[in-house]
């Protein structure tokens, strides 16, 4: 019965998109050039983020985004390489009609961005790469995971003859949580997603370099809280890469 209503779902969505086919044509989101979501012209407009700040003060300047000294003590995640701004409009837009308008096709540009801040920096390459996991209630309620489409779209890219391995049933989240965007205090977004995740196979992790991706993240609490369980499990390293971060005033 439970396949049986995935499956209905699925269709449903299918028609839905069909039917916005018809009556809303694909075009770009920045200049409305038919067919194509995000046009080659339009992503070159789009600003890279040219200096990387430490995930945790975001104060100081950091090779590659990595954790300053100062802040070690306090996050298992070792850097966070963060493609271009949220400020931006085009971004902005893009992101939440990938993420609350389950426009999937747009994967492929955002995850565009991501690659390209990894190849342009001097991040190690990764031995495993694991997308944030959503709770399987949001997954069903949304259709895919957002991450686990941006790490798809570039796993294969990033090694020119060979493809990264990914893992999705590695990291899961156990407990579901309110949606982040939703709690603005700082501490609440911490308390929210604490003991969310678990590791399933820690050896798989053991002693590995970890590259963690999301979509989005604003005060770090999820990608940091994914960081602290897989260090917890014998992970060597752990980085993050997401395609931007919100600004969060309450800091």
């Amino acid at each position: 019965m439970k396949k049986l209503w995935i499956k209905i779902i699925f269709s449903l969505r299918k028609i839905r998109l069909a039917v916005l086919d018809v009556f809303f044509p694909i075009s770009c989101l920045g200049c409305g050039t038919p067919d194509n979501w995000l046009c080659e012209s339009c992503q070159r407009k789009i600003k890279r983020r040219d200096q990387q700040l430490c995930p945790v003060c975001e104060k100081n300047i950091t090779p590659d985004g990595q954790v300053c000294f100062a802040c070690k003590k306090k996050t298992s995640l070792t850097g966070l390489l963060v493609a271009t701004s949220y400020q931006q409009p085009l971004i902005s837009k893009t992101v939440h009609l990938f993420k609350y308008r389950f426009l999937a096709e747009l994967a492929r540009p955002l995850a565009e961005l991501i690659l390209q801040a990894i190849q342009t920096c001097e991040l190690p390459l990764p031995e495993l790469i694991i997308p944030i996991p959503l709770h399987p209630r949001r997954l069903r309620w949304r259709g895919f995971n957002q991450a686990t489409l941006l790490t798809e779209e570039m796993a294969d890219k990033l090694l020119p003859d060979a493809k990264l391995e990914i893992s999705t049933d590695t990291l899961i989240r156990q407990r579901y949580t309110l949606p982040q965007m939703t709690l603005k205090d700082h501490r609440q977004r911490n308390a929210n997603i604490q003991n969310a995740f678990v590791v399933t196979d820690a050896a798989k992790i053991k002693n590995k370099r970890i590259l963690l991706i999301d979509d989005i993240t604003t005060t770090g609490s999820t990608i940091f809280e994914c960081a602290r369980v897989l260090k917890k499990a014998g992970a060597k390293e752990i980085y993050g890469a997401v395609i931007a971060r919100q600004e969060y005033k309450q800091k």
